[in-house]
């Protein structure tokens, strides 16, 4: 055992594992990269992370990098829940409701919650947390924090980074301090503390000050965008300030997260699901552009292609639901109005466009109804892990976010693309009332061709995403999979002030190496995995 695990035994309260066997469970996550860390850490209470950290820290300001990754189930597609050095793994103990007010709303978590749990229980109270990762049965909130995920409920409601309102976070030197909207006078004195704190205050206001112009400049006309860090959100035209949104979706590399405190909404059980099938593209996309003033609460879609897929390979589930079978979309579209008149007002005008441009459509009001239908929905990234002869579905390419009413022609292009490299037809599906969509592609990743030409199909990809001003994910964020084309997106100017905001609250490279910043799809190609599989993925974690 090496010394700093030695050290971190004798001085944290959670459980430290540097078997084999740990160690080789921690080394995939739901991404196509293997990563094998050195120590893994259960930790029981934020002490324990707050002495990780500094322990760190202090090793770092001697010249020894011993790198910390954040991790909650693993079920993260870009590699960012993946690291080389100490692992913090937080379902096994921190995985608590601290406090639960339905009255005001709000709940207080720690990281290591399932997020389907915590749903379960707030239903109980009327209700629910809108970021709804399709994942949120194996997933936990620290993640969904993490990535600022979003799901199917995003259309009406947005992403995560919308109901997080207060954090506890430990910084990279052990410090802890808690982020929440303060007004102009609160930040003078804050920035005022001789503390790290006040120094991460002091450099971001100055930081963000200094290149407003840049900033500002950039203005993407996408519902969301989860890539990079979120500076545009720091700032209140009131002269308010919040680190709050700057830590959400940074992937545990900018501080490590030990409480959340969300608002919720009230969550209506009387829903209405519509169920469209299209055998045209630009007509399914047309009903979409048309729902939006309808204030639907999901617009989700499946591809002709995955339709397919599904018959092959999960034929019971699908057959019961999918009549249109050689449909080219299908629409699942809800509508939750709290309202009945209103909700029936709603699902008036949506089966009106569905008379109009689609071939068939079911609505159903009744929850077994919709819980089968939706069903189809989510078991797209599970049923897709399924094997293509040597061929498998990989999160490679995966997400993109781009105007909404580009929708047909991306898939066209999309289609046409992986026809022009000579490739299986990809399966898509998603988040279609945001114009987020996930793609993946089948490939064998022991194959040194294959890899080599999801390389060549990743460049050409989000070229065409920038081209019709589109981003690189609004769901799962960057981290080791789309970070080399951040600065694409974002041009220098503001790459350079995500760099500042690493340096500020990362000076010594300890949080997350390899995530986010400075990496290079050369970076990222020596951890691919020959043997990419959710195998483990869905398994309990092991405590010992």
């Amino acid at each position: 055992m090496s010394k700093v695990a030695q050290y971190l035994q004798q001085h944290v309260v959670g459980e430290v594992l540097t078997s084999t066997d740990a160690r080789e469970y921690f080394s995939t996550d739901g991404s196509i990269y293997k990563i094998t860390p050195q120590i893994i850490v259960y930790p029981r209470a934020e002490n324990d992370v707050r002495k990780i950290a500094r322990f760190s820290w202090q090793l770092a300001e001697r010249g020894r990098l011993v790198p910390l990754t954040a991790r909650g189930s693993g079920t993260d597609m870009s590699g960012a829940s993946l690291g080389q050095g100490v692992m913090i793994v937080f379902p096994a103990h921190m995985n608590k409701i601290l406090m639960l007010d339905s009255n005001k709303g709000y709940v207080s978590v720690q990281p290591g919650i399932n997020y389907g749990k915590l749903q379960q229980t707030l239903l109980t109270h009327g209700q629910f947390l809108p970021s709804y990762p399709a994942s949120l049965e194996y997933s936990t909130v620290g993640g969904a924090v993490a990535n600022n995920a979003a799901g199917e409920k995003s259309v009406k409601y947005g992403v995560t980074k919308d109901y997080a309102k207060q954090l506890r976070v430990v910084l990279a030197n052990g410090e802890v301090i808690t982020t929440k909207r303060i007004s102009k006078k609160e930040l003078g004195q804050k920035k005022g503390l001789p503390t790290f704190e006040g120094e991460l205050y002091r450099a971001i206001d100055n930081i963000l000050n200094d290149n407003r112009s840049a900033i500002d400049a950039v203005m993407l006309p996408v519902s969301r965008n989860v890539g990079g860090y979120d500076i545009w959100s720091v700032k209140g035209n009131d002269g308010s300030f919040d680190l709050t949104p700057l830590f959400v979706g940074s992937q545990g590399t900018l501080g490590v997260i030990t409480e959340i405190i969300f608002d919720t909404e009230a969550y209506n059980p009387q829903k209405t699901l519509l169920v469209g099938f299209f055998d045209d593209i630009a007509k399914a996309s047309t009903v979409i552009e048309e729902l939006k003033i309808h204030e639907p609460s999901a617009v989700e879609m499946i591809d002709g292609n995955l339709i397919r897929f599904l018959l092959e390979h999960n034929p019971n589930q699908i057959n019961k639901v999918v009549k249109q079978q050689q449909s080219k979309v299908v629409l699942f579209i809800e509508f939750d109005d709290l309202a009945a008149r209103k909700q029936k007002k709603h699902t008036k005008k949506a089966k009106k466009l569905l008379e109009t441009y689609a071939t068939e459509f079911y609505c159903t009001k009744e929850s077994n109804e919709q819980e089968d239908y939706w069903k189809v929905r989510h078991s797209a990234a599970a049923v897709l892990s399924q094997n293509i002869a040597n061929k498998k579905s990989v999160p490679a390419i995966e997400d993109a976010v781009f105007p909404s009413e580009k929708l047909a022609e991306f898939m066209q292009t999309v289609y046409a693309m992986f026809e022009r490299f000579q490739m299986e037809p990809p399966c898509i599906w998603g988040h279609a009332g945001s114009g987020n969509l996930h793609v993946q592609p089948f490939f064998d990743l022991s194959n040194l061709g294959d890899r080599q030409r999801l390389q060549r199909l990743m460049d050409d990809y989000y070229a065409y995403v920038f081209s019709i001003g589109g981003v690189v994910t609004g769901s799962h964020n960057d981290g080791r999979l789309r970070a080399p084309y951040l600065k694409s997106q974002y041009g220098d100017d503001v790459y350079a002030v995500f760099k500042k905001i690493k340096q500020v609250c990362d000076p010594y490279g300890i949080l997350n190496p390899g995530v986010k910043i400075d990496v290079t799809q050369k970076d990222t190609q020596q951890f691919i995995r020959d043997d990419y599989s959710l195998a483990h993925l869905y398994d309990h974690m092991p405590r010992t």
